[in-house]
């Protein structure tokens, strides 16, 4: 019946409203530290059935860095509020240098947390409704979480037992997990711009190593440039209003 209506070119919307559309979110480009940050919440099991603790968990898309982090037993806007708040004041960013991305859930656009935002200057951005690719690096985030070894096999009893577990994986993954999408270093080595030194004398020993030993190397030694730019959502790149890099840590 479809190839019919194709052949009659009648499978066509005929109706005067049109379709809704939906757009993509605005690219950003993020070329330091403390420009584009992604945050999203995920479920932590409880020993109650039914009921779960929410980590809130707020990342910096250029370096990796888990910059704030917390546990709660519901999901508010008046709480991711309260944590942007205590991101921003401990990373010091100024008004109009911030774009935090997070996909389309009630606390992401309740009204507290939006009017949070905009007192901080800070820009909000949406994932594409519906669709769950659009805040991959917070994805990203749980699933290396929830992936660890350490994960907890049986369900947190209580709050602090929570927290105390999340306090640990964050230390990890800041201080000591070495990253595969920023070459190998840590997020709190690279949102401290020690990675560029860090790559330099990597690359030295890589170069060494092949010297030595040519018939070990059939092709060039690994990649190890510094990255520069971090695209969150494809498309025509804009630039973060006064993007300046904050190199606090």
């Amino acid at each position: 019946m479809y190839r019919i209506l194709r052949d009659l070119k009648m499978n066509k919307h005929r109706q005067s409203s049109q379709p809704s559309t939906r757009k993509r979110p605005e690219p950003y480009v993020a070329i330091g530290p403390n420009q584009v940050w992604s945050w999203d919440i995920t479920y932590l099991p409880s020993s109650v059935k039914g009921s779960f603790f929410y980590l809130y968990m707020i990342m910096d898309v250029y370096s990796r860095k888990a910059v704030a982090y917390q546990v709660y037993e519901c999901e508010s806007g008046e709480l991711a509020g309260e944590l942007i708040t205590d991101a921003c004041y401990r990373e010091k960013i100024p008004k109009d240098q911030l774009v935090l991305h997070s996909d389309n859930g009630a606390p992401m656009k309740a009204v507290t947390m939006l009017a949070k935002l905009q007192e901080l200057g800070v820009m909000p951005s949406f994932s594409h409704p519906s669709v769950s690719d659009d805040n991959p690096y917070s994805e990203s985030l749980f699933r290396t979480m929830k992936y660890r070894p350490e994960y907890p096999e049986q369900p947190f009893e209580e709050l602090k037992d929570c927290r105390e577990w999340a306090d640990g994986f964050v230390h990890w993954y800041n201080n000591e997990h070495l990253h595969s999408g920023i070459r190998y270093v840590t997020p709190t080595d690279r949102h401290q711009g020690k990675d560029i030194e860090i790559l330099k004398k990597r690359h030295q020993v890589y170069l060494k190593a092949k010297a030595e030993n040519p018939k070990r190397w059939s092709r060039k030694t690994r990649n190890w440039n510094h990255i520069e730019e971090v695209l969150l959502n494809k498309g025509k790149i804009k630039k973060v209003p006064s993007a300046e890099v904050n190199e606090a840590a």
